[in-house]
């Protein structure tokens, strides 16, 4: 279903990254999309605006940094972590997240809508951070063979996003994923272990990771 939709080539995009204009948020769009190596991000009102910029970020798992001072506070009772428990909630908070140079949200109705039903389907999953009963922090992304492409994150208690992270890193080298898709560049991730890599060695690795079956359905909480 995912090969159905052909974008144009994103080595013919210029470096920002823009390949295509229009089209939908269907899954069968967003799944075509994902597994070309292209994600979605516009604005409110504009049409669908498709993106493979170059450089990309990635997170390899074993690359991930983290010191031991926070392994230790990860370890620490005062959070929780639960995989796919709230999903909805998650990309909703996610919405709501201040960027810096931004007006408002490229997570719209319409982008809420779309992947919550990715996540209906198996393929979209989140990584949730409770203190107590309160969902303090958390991310979603997509997974694809041994890819995970991150969506976006949110913290309402300091660290609470990072834990989500390092819980997701763990079930990457757990289940032998390739990497992490973080999509742009910060100095957040560059100092959790992500770098910029080539467009083009980013669509290689993605046709790696795409000969694996995709690991479908509600994850568990083992690992």
């Amino acid at each position: 279903m995912a090969r159905e939709i052909i974008f144009p080539n994103p080595n013919d995009a210029e470096d920002d990254g823009l390949i295509a204009v229009g089209g939908n948020l269907s899954e069968e769009f967003l799944l075509a999309a994902y597994s070309q190596g292209i994600f979605p991000w516009y604005n409110e009102g504009e049409p669908v605006l498709w993106w493979s910029p170059n450089p990309r970020m990635v997170l390899f798992p074993q690359k991930f940094k983290c010191s031991k001072s926070f392994k230790q506070f990860f370890n620490s009772k005062r959070f929780e972590i639960r995989i796919d428990f709230n999903f909805k909630e998650v990309i909703k908070n996610c919405s709501k997240v201040k960027r810096t140079g931004q007006i408002g949200t490229w997570i719209t109705k319409d982008v809420i809508k779309a992947y919550i039903k990715l996540h209906e389907l198996g393929y979209a999953h989140s990584i949730e951070t409770y203190e107590g009963e309160n969902l303090v922090g958390g991310l979603y992304g997509v997974s694809l063979g041994k890819a995970f492409f991150g969506e976006s994150m949110f913290y309402k208690v300091n660290n609470a996003s990072k834990i989500a992270l390092f819980y997701l890193n763990k079930l990457m080298l757990n289940w032998d994923y390739h990497f992490i898709d973080v999509q742009q560049s910060t100095s957040h991730l560059r100092s959790m272990g992500a770098e910029d890599i080539e467009r083009a060695k980013f669509l290689k690795i993605l046709n790696e990771a795409l000969k694996f079956p995709t690991k479908k359905g509600r994850w568990s909480m083992n690992y």
